[in-house]
């Protein structure tokens, strides 16, 4: 009986330990849960119903900070913008924003600059960032990239400033030459001598006043809706046309050629003959007749006396269809590396003082870029100081108006096989 009471005993005080331990381990488990963990403090603060949707379909980056100043959502746009690193907002003050508006509730904006990333040069993004409380705990921050705007407002005033320039030049000119004559109108000589001059001002303000025209008329024009197939020997005809009589008064020697990869007859030399008729482009003739025409007439304009300008027009073939290349070769005085990038920009000149040598305005090989751009294509230029220049028009080829019939000859190799001798005209 003793033997029984004792094992009784032992029983009963295992139990009671046993419940003892069963209690301090839930009492644990509840403590360690309500701890709060890594995750926890990123999801801890939950947006308030429905913005995490409004958030996804602003154009805006959006980041939204909790009160340690830790991301809580941040929209893809923000982490491309570099706004966000590590969890963290990375610019500085747009942080000391976010503190400020959480510590008062007031909504704030600021505009800045910040580098761009993946840039060595100075280049810098422009911003508009704007705070808010978002709930009792978080803020919300949307920051608007302003680069592309301002980069238009500045093309806008630059363009607007350059027009009034230009336009004031040769009106301030015909001004002054006009009361010369009136003074002079005892002296025939010097009347004929300023008339002489009112001419030249007369023809650079039409000069001007017409490619602003065609300016416009390229930028808001749809080149689709009086498309056409246009035949490239034509529109190099029509070019050298244009320029015929300066390129003959400086004794400057034009030459074209035209290669069709058909297996055309060279032998004839006459400029319409089979090399030049198989070569088509599709868009507006009148627009892609002003874009030649402004290559030949600056690369005759710029070059000197005695030299040569060709005009090569060749299909090759590109890896979204067949193209149409138009290049315009001269020995003129070459464009530096540093004006390269700028020279389609509108009224941009190399060497003003020649430009005006010239009577150019600036404009045209901006005419030739968006002629280019409407039609599908693109124009580039190589160009070495003292060596020369070459501009190439790159169009797509209006293949529905091909007879594709005919075996076709392979294109060839641009760096290796070179194309028939050109025809040289008067």
């Amino acid at each position: 009986m003793d033997v029984n009471a004792a094992v009784a005993a032992l029983a009963a005080i295992a139990g009671v330990c046993t419940g003892v331990i069963a209690m301090l381990a839930f009492r644990w488990s509840e403590r360690d849960q309500a701890r709060p963990t890594r995750t926890s403090l990123h999801t801890d603060p939950v947006l308030p119903p429905g913005v995490d949707t409004v958030l996804s379909v602003l154009r805006s980056s959006a980041v939204v900070l909790d009160e340690s100043d830790s991301v809580v959502k941040a929209s893809s746009a923000a982490y491309a913008l570099g706004l966000v690193r590590g969890g963290k907002l990375a610019v500085e003050p747009m942080l000391n924003m976010a503190r400020d508006t959480r510590r008062d509730g007031e909504i704030r904006q600021v505009e800045l600059d910040l580098p761009r990333r993946g840039t060595g040069r100075g280049e810098a993004l422009a911003v508009s960032a704007r705070v808010a409380p978002l709930g009792s705990r978080l803020v919300l921050l949307l920051v608007e990239d302003l680069t592309e705007a301002r980069r238009i407002e500045a093309v806008r005033r630059d363009f607007v400033a350059n027009v009034s320039h230009e336009l004031k030049t040769p009106t301030g000119a015909l001004s002054l030459l006009s009361e010369a004559v009136m003074d002079a109108s005892d002296d025939p000589e010097a009347v004929t001598r300023f008339a002489g001059r009112m001419q030249i001002e007369a023809t650079r303000l039409t000069n001007l006043v017409q490619e602003l025209i065609d300016l416009s008329r390229v930028q808001n024009d749809d080149p689709l809706e009086d498309s056409e197939p246009v035949r490239v020997d034509e529109l190099v005809a029509e070019a050298i046309d244009r320029s015929r009589h300066t390129a003959s008064t400086k004794q400057i020697t034009m030459a074209s050629n035209v290669w069709s990869p058909e297996g055309s007859d060279h032998s004839g030399g006459g400029r319409r003959e089979g090399r030049t008729g198989d070569l088509f482009v599709w868009g507006s003739r009148g627009q892609l007749a002003a874009a030649l025409g402004n290559l030949v007439e600056n690369a005759v304009n710029y070059s000197p006396a005695r030299t040569r300008v060709g005009i090569a027009a060749r299909k090759i073939t590109a890896p979204g269809g067949d193209l149409i290349e138009i290049a315009v070769t001269d020995q003129g005085i070459g464009i530096p590396d540093k004006d390269k990038e700028r020279i389609f920009e509108r009224f941009y000149r190399v060497d003003p003082a020649r430009s005006r040598a010239t009577g150019g305005t600036g404009l045209g090989l901006a005419i030739v870029k968006h002629v280019a751009a409407s039609h599908g294509g693109e124009v580039t230029v190589w160009s070495t100081e003292g060596q020369g220049s070459t501009f190439t028009l790159r169009l797509p080829e209006a293949g529905a108006v091909r007879d594709r019939r005919r075996p076709a000859s392979p294109t060839p190799d641009l760096m290796t096989e070179p194309l028939p001798a050109p025809e040289v005209l008067p």
